[in-house]
């Protein structure tokens, strides 16, 4: 027991990285323990030659491709990335060649080039065009017009359909029958995956979505493989067709899951950004809970407030230091708290009037607001003294944060009706709970004796020892 806990957490980091590495490889490459097994195994004249489950299934699939083809094309409109652009036209030229691979169907027993080379001119070129899209990843996004502009996708759309035309030509013409044609649209089609695979390795793109998206491309080399080794019909090329369709549904679900979260197939989910975005948007969901709670009745709201500045009085402070303690307990946290003092406000009441005094007051806490993080808090503790809240900052930063009021303070002009500048400036003390005293007393008494250091030093400081 004594030795578990004692081991350090990196080299089990490192051992499951490797394992979840060979997990994502061992997938990948499965089926080629499936093709091997048929190839070695199984005799290849075993068919099943069903025209109408071929039909069914290449309908279904062209439905798929086209649901599929609308929904990348929907994150492209929405994030611009070329990436996208790309994937879209891969979807769609995938599905407008391959839909006549099931159309011609029944041609197989007639003229079984017309029917067969779809299949392969198909996988080329999705091959092609999801390369190009690797090739794309993270460039700058297309401008929104030219993601709403028409004329390219329908010249692509011109493009895909001048292929089924060559295609057809290609299959009436005295070398379709030469096996070489069909192995060379399969055989590019799995030279492009494994181009886009090693290009992949080569980057070290590991992203999740991108890590979806280079095992299908793994799948779909795989079916080419297969299907170079099968025959029409036996049980090989039909374990191609599954191997593709295996990896279209996991492209496609990629696709989907960027759709339902950033509408972004490169950036959904960088990890270190997503880690940061969620402890911000714990911080601010738990702000604005807090903040529902005591606006949900107008009096409730009025009683935390100082009518003058709009920051939290001290009781509505008090509150708020009392439930960041209790966060920072339950979740072993830390936080800092800034008390602050104007310095000779005095003078400036005495000097230019009350108003005027309200007035720097409420310049002064606006100041606070601009220098701290969306998601700390400002109370008037009474006459000139403020104090503020700031959740998982250490000393260190909630120095900077004080050196930043104190330094925009000095710098400002606060200015009213009836003065138009009025210099100001403030001192500061610092202190941290955990490292001051985990009670509010504590943490209260420690930041409050700073202040008062900083006020012998001379005012105008920002004190944390």
């Amino acid at each position: 027991m004594s030795a578990t806990i004692g081991m350090r957490p990196e080299p089990i980091r490192r051992v499951t990285k490797i394992y979840a590495a060979f997990l994502l490889a061992a997938f990948a490459l499965s089926p080629a323990a499936m093709i091997g097994y048929l190839y070695f195994f199984q005799d290849p004249a075993l068919k099943f030659d069903n025209h109408l489950f071929h039909e069914i299934a290449i309908a279904a699939a062209t439905l798929e491709g086209l649901f599929v083809t609308y929904v990348s094309w929907r994150c492209y409109r929405s994030s611009g990335e070329p990436m996208l652009r790309w994937l879209t036209l891969g979807f769609l030229g995938f599905t407008l060649i391959y839909a006549l691979h099931g159309a011609f169907t029944g041609m197989a027993h007639h003229n079984i080039w017309l029917f067969l080379l779809y299949g392969p001119a198909s996988r080329l070129a999705m091959a092609i065009l999801l390369l190009i899209g690797l090739l794309s990843f993270n460039l700058e996004a297309d401008t929104p017009e030219q993601r709403v502009n028409p004329r390219s996708w329908l010249i692509w759309v011109a493009v895909f359909l001048l292929i089924d035309i060559a295609v057809a030509i290609l299959a009436y013409s005295p070398i379709a029958g030469n096996p070489a044609v069909r192995l060379t649209m399969e055989g590019g089609a799995l030279f492009f995956s494994a181009v886009n695979i090693t290009i992949m390795l080569a980057g070290r793109i590991r992203s999740p979505l991108m890590t979806i998206f280079g095992i299908s491309i793994a799948l779909f080399g795989l079916s080419s493989l297969a299907f170079i080794l099968g025959r029409p019909w036996n049980h090989m090329w039909w374990l191609a067709h599954a191997i593709f369709a295996g990896g279209f549904f996991f492209l496609s679900y990629g696709i989907i899951q960027a759709f339902h979260t950033t509408r972004s197939f490169s950036n959904i989910y960088n990890q270190e950004e997503m880690v940061n975005r969620l402890a911000m948007s714990m911080v601010r969901t738990e702000n604005a809970l807090q903040e529902l709670k005591h606006s949900n009745q107008m009096l409730e709201h009025l009683a935390s407030t100082d009518p003058l500045t709009g920051a939290s009085n001290r009781r509505h402070f008090i509150e708020c230091v009392d439930a960041e303690i209790a966060r920072a307990k339950r979740d072993n946290l830390s936080f800092s708290l800034l008390a602050l003092d104007l310095d000779n406000f005095k003078a400036i009441n005495d000097h230019y009037g009350h108003q005027v005094g309200d007035e720097v007051l409420q310049g002064f806490v606006q100041k606070c607001l601009e220098e701290i993080r969306p998601y700390d808090g400002v109370a008037r503790m009474g006459g000139e003294e403020f104090m503020i809240l700031l959740p998982q900052a250490t000393l260190e930063v909630a120095m900077a944060i004080g050196e930043r009021i104190r330094s925009a303070t000095e710098n400002t002009a606060f200015t009213s009706v009836a003065v138009p500048k009025v210099i100001l400036t403030v001192s500061i003390g610092v202190s941290q709970f955990g490292h001051d005293g985990n009670t509010i007393d504590t943490i209260f008494r420690a930041a409050d004796e700073r202040l008062y250091r900083a006020k012998d030093h001379g005012r105008n400081c920002v004190v944390t020892t």
